[in-house]
């Protein structure tokens, strides 16, 4: 007992006497090495099964944002010291894959929760809300939503949503991406995209004739082509679409610089009976910026398409009023008609489409210097349902131009004038007192018309929805006038004293 004592005694006084740090360097150091000697043994556990799982690495190409490349070296003390382990294999390591600096022990981890095991909300909508949803999407963003899941590869694929591509882009590789997606849509149907009825490509520039082939050859359903700006396509790969696509109701081709023509290709017209012209069956056709079009272009495209309604020829300037005459002799119900900035076209090519009579709603003439009184008087004598008319820049059309057209076509809603300075104040007289049903008007620098004249507009036309008095000499009292007896019209105009 009292060797007890003693032992006791001597333990506290050895206890006292060694410093504090020395204590804290003990313990730490026992720390140490208890930690280092846990971590060497899970180590030593996690090889066997590192080697023979090699998963932690990737095996396909990562994405650009996943990858980290080789680390540099760092140097201390004139010393190069590698600053992680991928820089001494020279690997580039996906991150999302790449090893965990230390392991955590399972009983580490906590289970997940109820809510975490739980469906995303969007995964709990139906099919149908999710169709209804991608409907809305254009061509890229769906193709991007395929490859969310397999559920939404299957939904985005569904023929439902298929009945138009749309593709835009200079630099897109249109010929393949039209291969890729015809043949994708495909695999559900004999050799055909029976639901696909519209492509639209604007302003491809790699969109070449491959890609008119594989639309003629695999949508035979098509009913819509847009391909405005695609100048490198040509007349015959335009053929083999009209000829492979009887459905075909609706063309633009504006921009594209080598159209010439449009027909069906000859072993098409010789399957066909001697009246083939009447199997094309486009209703709208849009050849703005066609520049080399000529009447003899015109005469096949008006024998080949018979029932057109709307045909937009804005700056083909190679067209005259021989090209109009064809056209009237095989087209005789278009409504809407533009020969805008067709510098040749004239007074005799007016008075061949007014054999068109009641049928056209819409013509616009703007910039055709050689149209006259004398044109604007055939077209009011016998298209007396004319509703619109743009003669904006015709310098020979005067009051008596505007008195005939204002008494037969009573129910015009749009009228521009602009840049006509032989119109006045008479003019507008005319137009007021006959045409109530006024909704747009552009009197853009038409120097001969004064606030008078816009104040009787105003007093008769309650209807007017827009006004464009820019570059005219109008005082700010007649400009109030408009504004309180039309009120839901809006004023173009340059006056600043007016807003």
């Amino acid at each position: 007992m009292l060797f007890g004592l003693v032992s006791k005694l001597i333990f506290y006084i050895l206890k006292a006497a060694v410093p504090h740090n020395v204590k804290m360097q003990f313990e730490c150091t026992r720390t140490s090495f208890s930690q280092k000697s846990q971590t060497a043994s899970l180590c030593s556990q996690t090889a066997s099964a590192s080697n023979s799982d090699l998963s932690m690495r990737t095996l396909s190409t990562p994405s650009p944002v996943l990858i980290s490349p080789p680390s540099a070296q760092s140097f201390q003390n004139g010393r190069a010291s590698s600053t992680s382990s991928s820089s001494v294999t020279g690997e580039t390591i996906a991150m999302i894959h790449s090893q965990p600096p230390f392991l955590i022990p399972q009983c580490a981890i906590r289970p997940a929760s109820r809510l975490q095991k739980e469906q995303a909300p969007i995964d709990r909508l139906p099919d149908q809300t999710l169709i209804q949803m991608f409907s809305h999407l254009p061509t890229n963003q769906l193709c991007r939503c395929a490859r969310v899941c397999r559920r939404w590869y299957n939904l985005c694929w569904d023929p439902r949503l298929w009945r138009t591509i749309r593709l835009t882009g200079e630099t897109m590789n249109v010929d393949r991406a039209l291969r890729v997606l015809t043949r994708r849509l495909r695999q559900d149907t004999p050799n055909v995209c029976l639901m696909l009825e519209t492509v639209i490509v604007q302003s491809c520039r790699r969109l070449t004739d491959r890609g008119l082939y594989t639309i003629a050859q695999c949508c035979p359903e098509l009913r819509q082509l847009e391909v405005p700006g695609c100048y490198n396509i040509s007349n015959e790969a335009l053929y083999d679409v009209v000829s492979r696509c009887p459905n075909l109701e609706y063309l633009d081709v504006s921009g594209c610089s080598k159209i010439t023509c449009i027909s069906l290709t000859r072993e098409a017209s010789i399957k066909l009976s001697p009246l083939h012209g009447k199997q094309i069956s486009i209703r709208y056709l849009n050849m703005t910026d066609c520049f080399v079009l000529e009447d003899e272009g015109l005469h096949t495209i008006a024998a080949h398409c018979t029932q057109l309604t709307h045909l937009y020829l804005r700056r083909c300037i190679r067209v005259t009023d021989e090209g109009l005459r064809y056209l009237m002799l095989y087209c005789t119900s278009i409504k809407e008609l533009s020969v805008s900035d067709c510098r040749a076209v004239s007074d005799f090519g007016m008075r061949e489409v007014a054999k068109l009579e009641a049928h056209l709603k819409y013509l616009s003439i703007a910039h055709c210097g050689r149209i006259t009184d004398v044109g604007i008087r055939y077209i009011a004598k016998y298209c007396s349902k004319l509703r619109y008319l743009n003669a904006r820049g015709c310098e020979g059309i005067t009051d008596h131009g505007i008195e005939y057209l204002a008494k037969n076509c009573t129910k015009l809603k749009s009228l521009d004038i602009g840049k006509c300075p032989l119109v006045s104040d008479a003019g507008m007289e005319f137009l007021a007192m006959n045409c109530y049903n006024l909704k747009r008007l552009s009197l853009k620098s038409c120097e001969s018309i004064t606030g008078r004249g816009l104040k009787i507009v105003a007093a008769n036309c309650f209807e007017l929805q827009m006004l464009n008095v820019q570059d005219c000499d109008i005082s700010v009292e007649a400009l109030r006038f408009v504004k309180r007896h039309c009120k839901r019209c809006i004023i173009e105009h340059t006056n600043p004293a007016f807003f």
